[in-house]
């Protein structure tokens, strides 16, 4: 059967996209040699990272714009650090919306002192705190766009002249925005774009170089735009499956061609969460993701009936984070519409057993 995979990451990845990849990993460009066994120093691989980042800048509309593209590794969580070390010289400000941003506050205490410009810590993150001000003394201020675990998406960013620094792990690709306004995106691979184990970070050059601080060379973001992403061993299979990924998306038009997919496939299953009355939404509906969609059922009894039918459905992984329970929907950008379609049926089904 089928299988529906709304997991939250490592998540679902376009079918073509794993069959090209499986096939590398035993032949790779008809070398007669797997793509996880040649030196990441061969023309056929670094050919592979030179396109994955070129990909990156043009999908992202940055090209020529005094940016470079990055594959690193240690996940969004190594760039919280990485950010503050090469960033942060006196005041940051980061917009805590949850349990990542609060992460990510914690590592950039380690290097200055932190301000938190608004949070939605009181209602356990349900919403993207707004009115907020951004002191004119910052180093940077820093978002999180897509809150995984709560289901919240940051609709209208900040203006201000203050450096922009934006985690966007989980829903980068996935719309259209002006991406020159930030200085610094990062974003692990295993929630829209590859496998577990890269992770793209975009820099305007410019913000570099401003810190008084010794950066040792692994954390140094000027060194690894110096070495081309080469400075170490890079994750080959992930930065290749990534490479395909952008590829199929580049094919299929772009950004704006899977947001308008993204938000049919939000609008599908927002509808049935909002109009069944077995379905309540947990995040505020004016800040609801089109990634992630979190909600609780309105009756606990119904859970053990509701699992069972998802299961003989093929759906995977919509069970809620542990902080928060309940259900949560994932519905990156190779998901497809008819998954969410079944969903919505299983869902509608309940409430007619119920």
């Amino acid at each position: 059967m089928k299988k529906h995979n709304f997991s939250a990451g490592p998540c679902i990845l376009p079918q073509e996209v794993m069959k090209k990849a499986s096939e590398a990993v035993l032949d790779f460009n008809g070398l007669g040699l797997s793509l996880i066994e040649i030196s990441h120093r061969s023309k056929d691989f670094v050919a592979v990272m030179d396109k994955a980042r070129s990909l990156s800048l043009e999908l992202l509309d940055l090209q020529d714009k005094g940016y470079q593209a990055l594959f690193l590794q240690g996940g969004a969580s190594m760039e919280f650090l990485m950010v503050a070390y090469n960033l942060l010289e006196k005041k940051a400000g980061y917009l805590n919306t949850g349990t990542w941003a609060d992460k990510a506050i914690k590592e950039a205490r380690i290097f200055g002192e932190v301000v938190e410009v608004g949070s939605s810590k009181d209602k356990n993150y349900n919403y993207i705190p707004k009115g907020y001000s951004v002191p004119t003394d910052l180093d940077y201020l820093h978002l999180t766009s897509n809150n995984t675990i709560f289901g919240t998406q940051i609709k209208d960013f900040p203006k201000t002249t203050t450096p922009l620094v934006c985690d966007m792990s989980s829903d980068i690709f996935s719309r259209q925005l002006d991406f020159s306004q930030f200085d610094l995106i990062y974003a692990g691979a295993q929630k829209n774009m590859g496998p577990a184990g890269t992770t793209l970070v975009v820099i305007k050059e410019d913000i570099l170089g401003k810190v008084s601080r010794t950066i040792p060379s692994m954390l140094n973001y000027k060194v690894h735009i110096e070495k081309e992403s080469m400075f170490n061993t890079p994750a080959v299979f992930p930065v290749y499956v990534s490479m395909l990924t952008l590829e199929w998306l580049k094919n299929l038009g772009g950004i704006a061609a899977i947001e308008e997919v993204n938000e049919k496939k939000a609008r599908l299953l927002y509808s049935e969460i909002d109009l069944n009355p077995l379905f309540r939404g947990y995040a505020q509906k004016e800040d609801r993701s089109i990634m992630n969609a979190t909600f609780t059922l309105t009756e606990e009894k119904l859970k053990g009936v509701f699992d069972e039918m998802c299961k003989e459905a093929g759906i995977n992984g919509i069970h809620g984070h542990r902080s928060i329970g309940g259900y949560r929907a994932s519905m990156y950008n190779a998901l497809s519409l008819d998954s969410v379609g079944t969903l919505v049926d299983v869902m509608s089904e309940l409430e007619r057993k119920g």
